[in-house]
């Protein structure tokens, strides 16, 4: 007779969909008995007022009564926030990064039951069939971007808020997701009728056609508006300067330590890459605008990014960051985390476990190679 643990063990599909039925239901009940302090300054302060904030192009949200308005200035939120108002910003803050890495890792355990059932990602093809939905993410996102300034010219969004939130973190992580699971869906379906070789064929390239339209749509704009403006220098910088920061970590790898990446292989440079398009288009896009006659810099997103910037400036003096900047640490921060994590990928991860393995590669990718690929394309297209 099996036992209670043997019936677990034996249905994980089941535990996970009750453990995120469980999760909802406290989301929910939560949000009715404690309104203003659960929902108001948790749920909506650090989760929706965000997306709120940002997909009207306002400075702040303002949940007030029940009430929600928007300021445009910096003032006005902080006279806010010293009234006792709950305030949203737009962008990321501690507290919701860490819910999103949260979410993160209890979805990536969903998947892996998925791609179990449907017995994918055994190999290396599934990895690099999903690496142009990591680039569509970012790409999908500076359309927003691009929506909000828009809004600010007087002009109609391609995608008007409500909806605009699809597109906004943390609703733009599911509207990926649910895309790329259509694309699996459809190329192992056309795999099973004899219609292509193999599934990653066709998943790469939908995937790149996404990839495409979105970059296309981004530069449409930059060529009949005046909201989008085109600086196709800093794409160049990016990628040339994620490009040689990658070979020089590499070979210093290669020639110091070449079992860190004997697990990994070439996916181990699309990892440093990836963190190295972040990297250098938080650099570029903090420091480096006007140099590339590209505009004002803008202003860091992440809180992680903020506070490099704010550490740097602290630390070093005024005539050295008059040179240098003080985005650049983040660069070697995120060279530095990229090469441990190809460590850790070793060759027994993947004979152990290599569904896991690539899927959780993937996730690892996505994590710089999107808001990498928004960074960049926002410096870009000048939104």
């Amino acid at each position: 007779m099996a036992t209670v643990s043997d019936r677990l063990d034996s249905s994980p599909e089941r535990l996970w969909i009750g453990a995120t039925g469980t999760l909802v239901a406290l989301l929910v009940l939560g949000s009715l008995l404690f309104r203003d302090l659960f929902y108001g300054r948790f749920l909506w302060q650090y989760f929706w007022g965000p997306v709120v904030a940002d997909g009207n192009g306002a400075q702040c949200a303002i949940r007030s009564g029940g009430t929600v308005e928007f300021a445009g200035s910096a003032a006005a939120c902080s006279r806010a926030e010293a009234a006792g108002e709950i305030v949203a910003y737009p962008g990321y803050t501690l507290v919701s990064e860490v819910g999103y890495i949260v979410a993160l890792l209890f979805a990536l355990f969903g998947v892996i039951l998925l791609l179990r059932r449907l017995d994918l990602a055994t190999d290396r093809r599934f990895f690099y069939a999903l690496f142009p939905f990591m680039l569509f993410g970012g790409a999908l996102r500076t359309i927003e971007d691009a929506g909000v300034a828009a809004v600010r010219a007087g002009a109609e969004p391609l995608v008007a808020f409500p909806w605009s939130a699809l597109i906004i973190s943390p609703f733009i992580y599911v509207t990926v997701f649910v895309l790329t699971l259509a694309a699996v869906l459809v190329s192992v379906r056309l795999e099973s009728a004899g219609l292509v070789d193999a599934y990653p064929y066709p998943l790469a390239a939908i995937g790149t056609a996404l990839v495409a339209g979105s970059v296309g749509y981004l530069a449409f704009l930059g060529v009949t508006t005046t909201y989008v403006t085109i600086y196709p220098q800093v794409a160049a910088v990016v990628l040339v300067g994620a490009t040689l920061s990658t070979v020089a970590v590499w070979y210093a790898i290669d020639i110091g330590r070449p079992a860190l990446h004997a697990g990994t292989g070439f996916i181990g440079f699309v990892v440093i890459w990836a963190h190295a398009v972040d990297g250098v288009a938080n650099v570029v896009g903090l420091d480096w605008m006007p140099a590339l006659g590209a505009g004002a810099n803008l202003v860091p997103k992440h809180p992680v990014n903020a506070a490099v910037v704010d550490i740097t400036g602290l630390v070093l003096p005024a005539s050295v960051l008059e040179v240098t900047g003080d985005a650049w640490p983040f660069l070697l921060v995120k060279l530095a985390a990229a090469a441990v994590l190809v460590w850790v990928f070793n060759e027994e991860l993947f004979e152990e476990s290599p569904r896991y393995t690539y899927l959780l590669l993937v996730a690892v990718v996505a994590v710089g190679l999107g808001p990498g690929t928004r960074d960049m394309l926002r410096a870009t297209f000048g939104v």
